[in-house]
């Protein structure tokens, strides 16, 4: 998905859970409905930021091995 579509798909999602929010209290529906579209946005949160990533730089990123972390437990072994 284009960035512009996601931006707006976040934007009804908005919508839908302002709507949702207000009667959250009355209906369990809506409740599920509340939980599924803060789920929605979750997610298009993540397309949106995988969309800003460079994919040449993160195909690198997983060819190169991390580094593994030293723990202060380790000095004491």
């Amino acid at each position: 998905m284009k960035k512009e579509e996601i931006l707006k798909k976040i934007e009804e999602t908005d919508e839908q859970i302002k709507k949702f929010k207000k009667r959250l209290k009355t209906s369990d529906l809506c409740e599920d409905l509340y939980d599924k579209a803060i789920l929605d946005k979750a997610i298009l949160v993540k397309q949106l930021k995988d969309c800003d990533k460079n994919p040449i730089v993160e195909g690198f990123k997983k060819l190169v091995p991390k580094r593994q972390k030293t723990l202060i437990c380790d000095y004491f072994k």
